[in-house]
């Protein structure tokens, strides 16, 4: 179990810097620097298959990595995202704590809460004062309230 810890704490390590480094100029500019010297050696190797099979199975490799590396880095950062609005949420007196995890809702859940947001918005453009911020049920019944509705 240790073992397992430990080599998952060294992946997360070695993508993270992975990541990191994929996003400098110096990345891009050895890229380039690659694509550069592939091209300047076509004429060496007369422009060959064996040339370009060279170029076409390194940059499929090489993307093919950076799909899974970068999918766990979004992972990861949209984890974190969730955890600091969560907190944000439950810390707060106002705000519903109906919506702390609601990443792990269905598409159909998230469409309910989406049109009852919607909805939300409506009533609140018919406020005066923008700062007022409401639950569902308080908007509803305040606007019922305000414009006299049953």
């Amino acid at each position: 179990m240790k073992t397992q810890t430990n080599q998952n704490h060294i992946f997360e390590n070695v993508a993270q810097e992975a990541t990191h480094f994929t996003g400098t100029t110096i990345a891009f500019t050895l890229a380039v620097t690659v694509i550069i010297v592939w091209i300047l050696t076509g004429p060496f190797f007369n422009f060959s298959d064996t040339w370009q099979l060279v170029i076409n199975t390194s940059t499929t490799i090489i993307t093919f990595l950076m799909v899974f590396l970068i999918q766990r880095m979004q992972n990861k950062d949209s984890r974190a995202i969730h955890l600091k609005l969560n907190e944000l949420i439950a810390s707060l007196k106002g705000p519903s704590n109906r919506l702390i995890d609601v990443e792990d809702l269905t598409e159909e859940e998230l469409e309910t809460l989406s049109n009852y947001y919607r909805f939300l918005a409506e009533l609140a453009k018919k406020e005066k004062d923008l700062s007022v911020s409401h639950s569902i049920e308080e908007a509803v019944d305040l606007h019922k309230e305000k414009y006299n509705e049953k």
